[in-house]
């Protein structure tokens, strides 16, 4: 039981490392929350999903990935800055257009559009600011097909990132001692996940609450910050230039 303690614990120690940075993910899911809460946690399971992916790539090929991502880590920085700028874009846009409660759907269908151009996902809905947030009980997210293509619009705009294919790879092939048997890695991987998971669904929680307590101007001003924000952390993620 030892054995398999000590990786679940570094794979929880990981995982959260990987998800608690405030990044534009963060600030994306937050506001997915602010609508509905059902699909914002169908959304943080999404994040989560590829980081338990990364991480159990590294687990089983660290070495490889870190020789073979390294070398275009810089072109794959640009093509994501480029996705987060067009999220950036619309958001704002959308908030400038329609300053009052809009329809359900707003950030994924940016992030769809933005996400389209590369990963085949399909953008629903308009890019309005967040109306009143909640547990789902407005419908929002298009039930269960909503909640499912929200969930694959965040796998493929949080698997754009290589650092985080980096970040496992590193760990993996630092802790390849204690990583050497199937049993070992799986505790890894099912520390990576769970922790993770929870605090994506923490954040999901956060934003739900804030979108039962904040007026609607206020919600409308959270929008065009979190969409700056994103805006910002493309330029960090783009820099330096290939």
């Amino acid at each position: 039981m030892t054995e398999l303690l000590t990786p679940a614990l570094a794979g929880t120690v990981a995982g959260l490392g990987v998800a608690m940075p405030m990044g534009a993910m963060s600030v994306l899911l937050l506001q997915e929350a602010m609508r509905d809460r059902r699909t914002a946690a169908a959304a943080a399971a999404g994040i989560a999903a590829v980081d338990l992916g990364y991480a159990a790539l590294a687990t089983a090929l660290g070495p490889w990935v870190a020789s073979h991502v390294t070398p275009v880590e810089a072109w794959i920085r640009l093509a994501a800055a480029a996705i987060l700028l067009a999220i950036a874009a619309h958001g704002l846009r959308g908030a400038a257009q329609d300053p009052g409660p809009p329809g359900p759907g707003a950030v994924p269908a940016a992030a769809g559009a933005a996400a389209g151009a590369d990963h085949g996902h399909d953008g629903v809905g308009g890019g309005s600011p967040p109306g009143r947030g909640g547990d789902g009980a407005s419908g929002g997210g298009g039930g269960g097909g909503g909640r499912a293509r929200t969930f694959a619009r965040y796998v493929g705009l949080t698997a754009v990132n290589p650092t985080t294919a980096l970040y496992f790879a590193a760990l993996t092939t630092a802790q390849a001692a204690t990583l050497h048997t199937a049993a070992s890695a799986a505790a890894f991987l099912t520390g990576v996940a769970a922790a993770s998971l929870l605090w994506q669904q923490t954040l999901v929680a956060v934003g739900a609450l804030a979108g039962r307590k904040v007026p609607a101007r206020v919600r409308v001003w959270t929008f065009r910050l979190g969409y700056g924000l994103v805006a910002a952390y493309a330029v960090k993620v783009a820099l330096p230039l290939p």
